[in-house]
């Protein structure tokens, strides 16, 4: 049994705690939260959260690290990544992977939502103490390869499940634009069957947009370019957005990952279609922002998720299209351009809000009964995180 005070806890459940103390089993389990530091055995400075929730990243992209040019747009991000990617042994694929997750469990992270394309990063999350679910990302335009595709990202899970019953998986689309609709047919279906969990990359560019708006635009530009049937994306007259949302599974969860161009009109019209079709009523939106800048070089409008209040969540992309996998640079990123954001709604969003998206109970706040990990962060000034802000991982 371990005593371990600081000069606040955030519990997350609950209002900062001065001088708390948390009593925890030798297994990580918390037996109390006070606010009495005197019977600690262990003493700290800076405050002390739950263990980081990272709602977005791709595991089998870290052998790209520092390989994909920096702020060159969306479309030059992908033609780089499917120019490159191939290109690594398995050893290194391998090895990249094996020294991302390490990275991730030295800062603080807990618990994952990873893309997976194939299975490359199956063997490090099946001995890995980070939490894995595994997002099973599928995309084809061509409907009459819709069930192939399928079948074998069904075949993905099996695999996933056989090597490790504890690593739980969900069968989800791309993108927007890199779906046909006979597969998200085939997607939905899936997941109202096994009452999974759904994410979805949501407005990383204008012209994510442009493409079903106007069939026009570099996203448009660039898939003529490379041979890709047009026809086979659809020209909506709306934006991305609203063009996939009505073909996502009701009644089940859905993360909308980057959000980057997202306008209060999107998010008020959410609201409305949710409230005519009694849908959707459990949204969450991913904020990556070191990816934003590293690929767009712009960021989301924070102040209109909280004005919405969203269910916001963090994420680190992958290390194509990242410097790090630390949820702690990200949120430094945020206050950075955001400085007027609280403390404990970073920290909310780091926490607990991907616990209850991941459905992970045990994870996300600080309460009796749970093991969420423990956090240290050194160098906090004012309640504000800054460059000089590190973490520790405690439990």
């Amino acid at each position: 049994m371990r005593k371990i005070s600081a000069d606040y806890i955030f519990p997350i459940s609950s209002e900062p705690i001065k001088n708390g103390v948390i009593t925890i089993e030798d297994d990580g389990t918390i037996i109390d939260v006070q606010g009495n530091n005197q019977n600690a055995s262990e003493h700290y400075e800076g405050i002390i959260c739950p263990g980081f929730i990272n709602t977005h990243c791709h595991l089998e992209l870290s052998h790209m690290r520092t390989q994909i040019s920096e702020k060159a747009g969306m479309m030059q991000f992908i033609k780089e990544i499917l120019s490159k990617r191939s290109s690594f042994s398995e050893e290194e694929i391998q090895s990249a992977i094996a020294d991302a997750d390490a990275e991730m469990i030295k800062n603080g992270i807990v618990a994952v939502g990873d893309i997976s394309n194939n299975n490359d990063s199956f063997k490090q999350k099946s001995t890995s103490s980070i939490f894995y679910h595994t997002f099973l990302e599928v995309f084809d335009f061509n409907p009459d390869k819709a069930k192939e595709t399928f079948e074998a990202a069904k075949k993905l899970s099996t695999q996933l499940s056989t090597l490790n019953f504890e690593l739980s998986n969900s069968i989800v689309p791309h993108a927007p634009y890199s779906v046909s609709e006979k597969l998200f047919r085939l997607i939905a279906e899936e997941a109202v069957k096994k009452n999974s969990i759904i994410t979805i990359h949501n407005q990383e560019s204008l012209a994510e947009s442009e493409l079903f708006i106007s069939q026009s635009g570099r996203m448009f530009e660039a898939f003529s370019r490379m041979g890709i049937n047009m026809e086979l994306i659809p020209k909506t007259g709306l934006n991305s957005l609203r063009t996939t949302l009505p073909k996502l599974p009701i009644s089940q969860k859905i993360l909308f990952v980057h959000n980057t161009f997202t306008t209060k009109e999107d998010l008020q019209w959410v609201k409305k279609y949710q409230v005519s079709s009694i849908k959707y009523q459990d949204l969450y939106w991913c904020s990556c922002p070191n990816a934003n800048l590293y690929i767009e070089s712009k960021l989301p409008d924070y102040d209109l998720f909280i004005e919405e209040n969203l269910n916001v969540t963090i994420g680190t992309d992958s290390l194509a299209s990242n410097w790090s996998l630390s949820i702690l640079d990200e949120l430094k990123t945020i206050a950075k351009y955001y400085p007027q954001i609280p403390l404990q709604t970073l920290l909310t969003w780091a926490t607990k809000n991907g616990a209850k998206f991941l459905e992970l109970d045990q994870l996300g706040t600080i309460e009796k009964g749970k093991k969420p990990g423990l956090n240290l962060l050194k160098n906090v000034a004012g309640m504000k995180v800054t460059e000089k802000t590190e973490v520790l991982k405690l439990v």
